[in-house]
């Protein structure tokens, strides 16, 4: 279900990451991966890099980043003039960090929620689909 980085550039901006955001960016991507699976109405991800972090994108969607933020070990970042983050923000605002409209963030993967972040990662992925 989750695939094998293959594309060189992406697997050298995880290797590149610090050993203690690493684990988390990883299992960012995960669940990225898992979301979509669940979705079957998205075409497939595709994985690149994009202002040099590993993004995730469809084509009915909104990318999505993983990177590593000024403060805070790793983060999920979305497009800053969407409302993905904003949204996520006003239903989750108080059991996470944020950087505005452009990221959640995270110091360490027990902050990691799956069932909440699957919301955020939904939203993302089908962002450009008509209701």
């Amino acid at each position: 279900m989750i695939p094998p980085i293959t594309n060189p550039m992406v697997q050298a901006a995880y290797d590149k990451l610090p050993a203690a955001s690493q684990k988390g960016a990883l299992m960012l991507r995960d669940l990225i991966y898992q979301t979509a699976h669940e979705l079957p109405e998205t075409p497939p991800l595709t994985e690149c890099l994009r202002w040099g972090q590993p993004s995730y994108i469809t084509p009915k969607g909104s990318t999505l980043r993983i990177g590593v933020p000024k403060s805070g070990a790793f983060a999920l970042y979305a497009h800053c003039q969407s409302t993905i983050i904003s949204q996520f923000a006003l239903t989750f605002g108080n059991e996470y960090k944020f950087d505005g409209n452009r990221a959640v963030i995270f110091d360490g993967i027990d902050e990691i929620d799956a069932k909440q972040l699957k919301l955020l990662i939904k939203h993302a992925l089908t962002y450009k689909m008509k209701p």
